[in-house]
């Protein structure tokens, strides 16, 4: 617990001033974390099947495309040119053909790639846009993640004695997710009324806030059946107690993604 506490604190006093400042400073950062993020990606599928070194040097290509890919200022709009998904798929599938054999490279391992090339660079590059356009608008959205996650944590361990997924993640309970849910929509949504639109409708705001703390909770399962599937704890040991950059980013990513629904309306 010591370790797990220090590494927050440490985690927390770089990233604060980075988010707070914004610019190039923290769509660098971002970008290096997308890259530290696919690099735990593809580690955890080689722990059961090695990925051709072209396959892992293209992908880090791929990803700095997709993330910097032309972020429009102050617009939440992805754009993102053909000849880049057209290459996408060209340089994964081809692959398949050309070493012809299944134990070095296989159709499936060409879709995880491609789906988690789409999947976390989207992602990421969410990231930067949402920072671009309003800093307290991505406050709001970590606020959901953060004490979600922080109260799910003590919800269960005061409370919790019914299992929410036990063959996915043995320590969460239906306790843990109802308590984090309450204290993150009550949290997220006076910081939302005090600081971003005093004037929003209330039932609007609770409803959306519900559902992206919700999700944010299961996203973080998400991320865990993988790390079940591979049979590995972490994606990797980068923060000490806390695990790799994806299992930080779990909950945000899902959040994140979980906004663009009620992005007309929040």
């Amino acid at each position: 617990m010591k370790t797990r506490i220090i590494s927050a604190i440490i985690v927390l006093l770089i990233a604060i001033p980075i988010i707070i400042y914004g610019g190039g400073v923290y769509n660098l950062s971002i970008y290096i974390l997308s890259l530290l993020g696919l690099k735990e990606f593809m580690n955890i599928k080689e722990t059961k099947k090695k990925l051709p070194d072209f396959i892992k040097f293209i992908s880090y290509i791929i990803m700095t495309l997709i993330v910097i890919a032309s972020p429009k200022q102050n617009e939440l709009m992805f754009t993102m040119d053909y000849r880049i998904i057209s290459g996408l798929f060209m340089v994964y599938l081809i692959p398949t053909v050309l070493y012809h054999d299944n134990t070095k490279y296989s159709i499936r391992d060409a879709f995880y790639m491609i789906g988690g090339l789409f999947f976390l660079g989207l992602s990421f590059h969410l990231l930067v846009i949402l920072r671009s356009m309003q800093l307290e608008l991505l406050i709001f959205l970590f606020l959901i993640t953060i004490m979600t996650d922080t109260f799910a944590y003590f919800s269960g361990y005061l409370i919790g004695q019914h299992k929410l997924l036990e063959s996915i993640s043995p320590n969460k309970t239906w306790e843990g997710l109802i308590g984090g849910t309450i204290m993150g929509v009550f949290i997220s949504s006076v910081f939302y009324l005090t600081v971003i639109n005093p004037n929003i409708n209330i039932s609007t705001l609770l409803i959306a806030t519900t559902f992206l703390s919700i999700v944010g909770q299961y996203g973080d399962l998400v991320f865990s059946a993988i790390k079940r599937y591979y049979g590995k704890k972490d994606f990797s040991n980068l923060m000490p107690g806390h695990g790799g950059v994806l299992d930080r980013l779990d909950s945000i990513i899902f959040v994140i993604l979980g906004y663009m629904f009620f992005i007309t309306l929040l």
